[in-house]
């Protein structure tokens, strides 16, 4: 951040009085610019013992297979957004269910969290940010094209519940990674 939303004067990056952490402050109006880890929510969609995944049209890791999911728009719920991702990059109606998984991702200052759902009518496309979208069998998911670790996590602990016949919710911590190409 190089100017204050407020006045437009430029901000330095100090420790406000009070506080413990760097911010961005405008010395000129005085607010005090917090940022914050932004929410990535997304969902594991089944159809008749399938899931639904997306194949990346867009970077990061763009031609990669992932899980329906983006960022939380302002004035959205967690369900809603799950839900509007879903519509926007498999063209998707569903019902989400309960949490699934929670990753916090500190290195790229995000939380990921997924939900369990079922897609309506069985009816799902290509949206605008995918390349391709699919239902899979859980020996059929093409593992080693998984776009980030947050997809396979989530993945290994939806079908290591559905064979155990439990809803549990997972959390995980996700460390900076060195991939390949892509």
């Amino acid at each position: 951040m190089n100017f204050c939303s407020n006045c437009g004067t430029r901000v330095v990056l100090k420790v406000p009085e009070g506080d413990f952490l760097p911010r961005h402050v405008c010395e000129h109006c005085g607010t005090i610019h917090y940022q914050n880890p932004r929410l990535v929510v997304g969902s594991v969609t089944e159809w008749e013992g399938r899931v639904l995944l997306c194949r990346r049209a867009i970077e990061p890791r763009s031609g990669f297979w992932t899980l329906p999911a983006g960022f939380m728009e302002n004035l959205e719920t967690l369900e809603g957004c799950a839900q509007r991702e879903a519509q926007e990059e498999a063209l998707a109606d569903i019902e989400t269910g309960s949490l699934l998984s929670i990753i916090n991702v500190p290195h790229a200052s995000q939380v990921h969290v997924f939900y369990r759902a079922r897609l309506v009518e069985g009816r799902f496309g290509i949206g605008h940010e995918s390349l391709d979208a699919a239902l899979y069998e859980e020996a059929e998911v093409p593992w080693p094209e998984l776009a980030f670790p947050s997809v396979e996590f989530t993945l290994k602990c939806y079908f290591e519940d559905r064979a155990h016949g439990r809803e549990g919710a997972h959390v995980t911590t996700v460390e900076r990674i060195r991939r390949g190409p892509g």
